[in-house]
């Protein structure tokens, strides 16, 4: 579904830029993706709205037949990009499932603010972008997804997503479309 509207209570959540994650190798130039993200998080916060900023240390416990993967990580894999620019006010997320939802309090943080819709973008888009919208879908969130500020180590599975999932979840547009919504808030 195209972009129509930003509530007047919306939230950014990025999801995963962080530096072990977009130090692997991309499909699609993660500069434009890291620079979107900036932008858009730069656009909610001039305009007083929340920033959550996403990161994963781990897994989820899962089914035993399924190998382990390694939970060591080299230091600072899980610390969020620079670029991203952390501010004193960002809601800072640490999860250890694919969703930002599901293992943490941030849909409580999330309502205690007001919020009652999310933009998300982030790495990847076939897991915890889309485990995220859907997540935020089932607690009632409009969704928002910019396209453009994403990306997969499975250029099929990050197609998929934007074809034939977020379409169901709610709105997908750019980031450029998503900040002109914002900048004619204060129009």
């Amino acid at each position: 579904m195209a972009l129509t509207l930003l509530d007047p209570a919306s939230a950014l959540i990025v999801v995963d830029l962080q530096k072990g994650i977009v130090s692997l190798p991309l499909p699609h130039p993660i500069a434009p993706i890291i620079a979107n993200s900036r932008a858009l998080a730069a656009g909610f916060r001039k305009h007083g709205l929340p920033v959550v900023l996403v990161n994963v240390t781990g897994g989820a416990p899962g089914r035993t037949e399924t190998p382990p993967r390694a939970t060591e990580h080299p230091a600072g894999w899980a610390e969020l990009i620079p670029e991203l620019d952390v501010q004193p006010e960002d809601i800072l997320i640490t999860k250890r499932s694919w969703g930002a939802f599901a293992t943490t309090d941030l849909e409580a943080r999330l309502r205690a603010l007001g919020v009652t819709q999310v933009v998300i973008a982030g790495v990847a888009t076939g897991t915890g972008v889309e485990a995220t919208a859907r997540q935020a879908y089932e607690a009632g969130f409009n969704v928002t997804l910019a396209v453009d500020a994403m990306t997969d180590l499975r250029p099929a599975a990050h197609d998929h997503s934007i074809a034939h999932i977020f379409p169901r979840l709610g709105e997908t547009g750019t980031c450029a479309e998503i900040l002109a919504l914002l900048a004619k808030r204060s129009a």
